[in-house]
């Protein structure tokens, strides 16, 4: 078990991860080994996750999302398969942490007398500029 929160910890077998080829420089190397990771996690069918907090990591994860509910993280910002491994977990645990904080909810205000007084006598000022710039006199 892999520890990502307090409350959240994902199983090693939930993960799966897939070796292939990078893009970009890298010499001679680059066509003969797979250092990028493509790390896949079943967002949908986790029993880790706790349904809201997957019902988040769904939205933050946007295009990384297949029609299947599986996130895609593709790593190959270094050039070892290892590195690149750390580097697709914790891109995964740390969307996992952001998922797991409940946004607070928006408590509705209303606004004051004055700013009502101030936002309608900024509209008669811009009116008067208008006014005195097509060349026609104040009424």
């Amino acid at each position: 078990m892999i520890r990502v929160t307090d409350h959240i910890a994902i199983d090693e077998a939930e993960l799966s991860e897939q070796f292939v080829r990078a893009s970009g420089p890298g010499g001679q190397n680059v066509n003969k080994v797979s250092s990028a990771v493509q790390l896949r996690f079943d967002v949908r069918g986790s029993p880790s996750l706790p349904n809201d907090v997957a019902v988040r990591l769904m939205k933050l994860a946007g295009s990384r999302l297949t029609n299947d509910g599986v996130l895609v993280i593709m790593a190959q910002r270094f050039r070892t398969q290892e590195r690149n491994r750390e580097d697709a977990r914790e891109r995964l645990f740390e969307l996992i942490r952001e998922a797991a904080v409940r946004p607070t909810p928006r408590v509705k205000t209303r606004p004051t007398r004055a700013s009502k007084e101030r936002r309608v006598d900024a509209k008669k000022r811009r009116s008067a500029v208008k006014t005195l710039r097509q060349g026609r006199a104040e009424e």
